[in-house]
């Protein structure tokens, strides 16, 4: 159970996580028995650690209910520019805590737990995480949830209600295997269903064209169901809406099967409606074709877009103001940002309302729906674009292709104007690609209906316009924007790594939570002994509580001593686990050649799901818990070296894992990582970061200064000069002996006896068709590697390098790219104003 705080705690503790008035903790608790005893109609003699939980969340939830009819009040009253994020991944995690720390509440909270002689870490486990996203995208558009309500924008989350979100990893004999994560079990207090929102969303059917224009007929309609989860700002009042939609059949769906005695059927049929939400596609840079998740993508595009023109013809002054009803003022009025091209049929959807439903004409609606519209490129990997078959959309969505087909039509006529007699040009910018299959590049769709396109870091929105765009870069380049990502430092500090949250408050003040950029200010600590102790502390009491955590669900017993070296991320190729792989094996041979020979202890940490479908991901888990498996038995390494693949790596594990990384791997081969945020997130919480200068690292060393990370390996230019000149591992592994070694090791079956030839297709993708070049960047990682541990060896200038990294990491909060995103592409400008409390009069 949490202990008490001390008196000296008490006054000391910092006002990040609110103080514990004696009066707001009485009505808590007094909150807490009434929804445990009329809620969930429980007493304490019966209750289980789960009711606790919901009876905890239902109270935090009511000091949010006012603030949330406020704010939308708010919006009703004064019309303000509206922002809608389009994304088919929201990845939230829990909102219990997050809750808490936004709404000023978690010391009270504590407290009263703490008196009703509870434990608030078991309460806060028992919550499911909302697990909708795959990674890095859907945890992006999470974390800037949080900052545009913090930011005071009027925005709006919409994507899907998935039943079954991303899987539960488990590891069986070494594999992954995928359970359902069926999150919504024991339902979700967070979310409200509305059902007097609820949309009819059409698919199939037929075009009839005539004198009026287009109709889309004879079609299937299945429900939209929409349910509300409030999005708290942090300290202002502000709680803005996620909408997420959840499919529903319609009561007449297929029910003429009844008048011929399938009514049986005909009810166990709406399930294949219903499937449209029914389960998160476990696909991260990877595209895959199926009619689902096409639907999926329409769904979300047609429920949003009824809704967002709802809305801004019910405003109060839209029902009165000829401007609104003519759509002039839409563009003022409505920003919709397309995360990656999975919203992109937005596009032809606004067209189709605004043609087919609105009566304007095709020049209007036009120019309506690109100044509306903006798109945000995630990838570069060729694999991961979305092309879908003309076939599939012509059954599916037959209105939409002719329209697709008209706006490239007039889209090509503008190229071959403004680039006469280059027909190359207009084949490879078509938004129709010709081939054994006919497809829509998706991404040419959002690019060509978008007012502005942005990357996600600074390189790489540079190879969007020199490389993957540059015929649309060299025909519109005032469309082209950088928007580098950021984290929110609520969740991925405060909330994480309360001890460094305080240690920080103490010299700077508590203001930097809102204002990341104040870290700046911890440079005057850099050689102060104090801090320094402070900050080596934090870490190592971080470091102790996840090794105690590891022990109890993995059996593994840690050295908390030893350097915590963390790679957590999707396992993918291009990410490079197996560079990872490498070094820990060349770690290993160096213990057993010279076993008496000083060395830094190490534990290596590699985290992260596989998409089902992607065997070589797979075969990555294997060989991290076969060299896992050989290393952690051999009693000649000891402690001095151990390897743990940390199974179902998802939020809520993150943020264990994230505060007692000491070293951070972000070892992608230059030119692949479009940003990455969980750089970003070590940075925050003192891991000093091993890395290529890719994605986002360049701007973390840009920062920081480079003397500050350990940076290695080829540079962008270099990856594309040994293109030129043809990558040839054999090379490598000639001329490295180590790295012969290694891979003599994995061929000859050392790490798996019982299967020797285990990853031979491990070792001969990387001897003959490796894209990601890891035998390129091996020597120059494990030299890093070996400054690493040499720097780890002096825990002052450790330290020391952490505190420039904490300090340099202010650019990267999730509120200046959202502030970038208001001003420079939606035409919004941050308020952070303080809606007036529920109990505080209106202005």
């Amino acid at each position: 159970m949490s202990r008490p705080l001390s008196d000296q705690e008490r006054r000391k503790q910092i006002s990040v996580r609110g103080l514990a008035g004696a009066e707001n903790v009485a009505e808590l608790k007094k909150s807490f028995n009434r929804h445990l005893h009329f809620t969930l109609v429980k007493d304490r003699n019966v209750a289980t650690a789960r009711d606790y939980y919901f009876a905890l969340a239902h109270t935090v939830r009511d000091h949010l209910v006012g603030r949330w009819l406020r704010t939308q009040q708010y919006y009703y009253e004064k019309d303000p520019k509206r922002i809608y994020y389009l994304s088919l991944e929201f990845y939230m995690g829990r909102s219990l805590q997050n809750t808490m720390v936004n709404l000023g509440l978690q010391s009270s909270c504590d407290e009263a737990i703490y008196q009703l002689g509870l434990d608030m870490e078991e309460l806060q486990e028992m919550e499911e995480d909302a697990g909708l996203g795959n990674g890095g995208l859907g945890r992006l558009a999470a974390c800037f949830l949080d900052s545009m309500a913090s930011l005071g924008l009027a925005a709006y989350g919409y994507g899907i209600r998935y039943e079954f979100g991303i899987f539960n990893q488990k590891i069986a004999g070494g594999w992954q295997v995928e359970e359902a994560d069926d999150w919504l079990r024991y339902g979700n207090p967070w979310e409200k269903a509305r059902p007097e929102y609820v949309i009819p969303v059409q698919f199939y059917g037929r075009v009839e064209h005539s004198p009026d224009g287009a109709k889309w007929v004879d079609t299937q309609v299945v429900l939209a169901l929409p349910y509300d989860t409030p999005v708290p700002g942090y300290r202002n009042n502000t709680v803005n809406t996620m909408r997420l939609w959840s499919a529903r059949a319609p009561n007449d769906f297929n029910l003429k099967d009844f008048n011929v005695g399938g009514y049986i059927q005909a009810v166990l049929d709406r399930n294949l409606a219903e499937n449209i939400s029914r389960v998160l596609y476990p696909n991260d840079n990877f595209f895959e074709g199926k009619e689902l998740r096409l639907k999926q993508e329409y769904f979300v595009v047609a429920a949003t877009l009824h809704d967002i023109i709802r809305r801004f013809k019910s405003s109060k002054f839209g029902c009165r103001d000829p401007v609104r009803t003519s759509f002039d003022a839409f563009p003022d009025k409505v920003a919709i940002q397309l995360n990656d091209t999975h919203p992109s049929l937005a596009i032809p959807e606004l067209m189709r309302i605004l043609v087919d439903e609105e009566k304007l004409s095709w020049d209007k609606a036009w120019d309506v729906t690109v100044r509306t519209c903006a798109y945000t490129n995630h990838t570069v990997l060729p694999e991961a674009l979305e092309r879908w078959p003309v076939q599939l959309l012509e059954a599916l969505l037959p209105r939409h292709l002719e329209i697709i087909y008209e706006i490239n039509q007039r889209f090509l006529d503008h190229v071959y104007a403004t680039f006469p007699g280059e027909h190359e040009r207009l084949r490879r910018m078509s938004l129709v690609e010709e081939g054994s299959v006919k497809r829509i590049n998706m991404a040419h769709l959002c690019i060509v209906g978008s007012h502005a396109v942005n990357g996600v870091a600074r390189i790489h929105s540079e190879i969007l316009k020199n490389t993957v765009f540059k015929d649309f870069y060299e025909l519109e380049p005032q469309k082209f924007q950088n928007k580098t990502n950021g984290i929110t430092p609520r969740r991925w500090l405060v909330l994480c790594n309360p001890g460094l949250a305080d240690v920080i408050a103490e010299r700077i003040g508590e203001e930097y939570v809102a204002d990341l950029d104040q870290l700046r200010q911890l440079l005057n600590f850099v050689d102060d002994d104090s801090f320094i102790r402070d900050v080596a502390k934090v870490k190592q009491e971080n470091k102790l509580k996840l090794a105690a955590l590891l022990e109890r669900e993995q059996g593994l017993r840690l050295n908390p001593g030893s350097l915590f070296d963390v790679q957590v991320k999707r396992i993918h190729e291009y990410k490079r686990q197996l560079l990872n792989c490498l070094h820990v094996i060349t770690l290993y041979n160096r213990i057993k050649k010279e076993p008496n020979k000083p060395f830094v202890p190490r534990t290596v940490m590699i985290g992260g799901k596989a998409a089902p479908g992607y065997h070589m991901a797979k075969m990555i888990i294997k060989l991290i818990t076969s060299i896992g498996d050989v290393v952690n038995h051999d009693p000649m390494v000891g402690d001095r070296l151990k390897v743990l693949f940390l199974e179902n790596y998802r939020v809520s594990l993150a943020e264990k894992v994230i505060p007692a990384a000491d070293l951070s791997e972000q070892i992608s081969t230059a030119g692949t990582e479009a940003s990455g945020t969980g750089n970003m997130k070590f940075m925050l919480n003192g891991a000093l970061t091993i890395g290529t200068m890719d994605g986002a690292n360049v701007e973390m060393a840009e920062e920081a200064g480079e003397e500050n990370l350990f940076i290695f390996g080829m540079r962008v230019e270099d990856v594309e000069a040994l293109d030129r000149k043809g990558y040839c591992a054999h090379d490598y592994y000639e001329r490295l002996p180590e790295l012969k070694q290694v891979i003599d090791q994995l061929n000859s079956g050392f790490f798996s006896p019982r299967q020797p030839d285990l990853f031979r297709g491990i070792v001969n993708m990387l001897m003959n068709h490796d894209r990601f070049k890891v035998f390129a960047d091996y020597e120059a990682y494990v030299k890093c590697q070996e400054k690493v541990s040499a720097l780890y060896k002096d825990t002052r200038e450790w330290t020391r390098m952490v505190i420039r990294n904490i300090a340099a990491s202010g650019k990267f909060s999730s509120d200046r790219t959202i502030a970038q995103y208001a001003r420079e592409i939606w035409g919004a400008e941050p308020t952070r104003h303080r809606i007036p409390a529920p109990d505080e009069p209106r202005e």
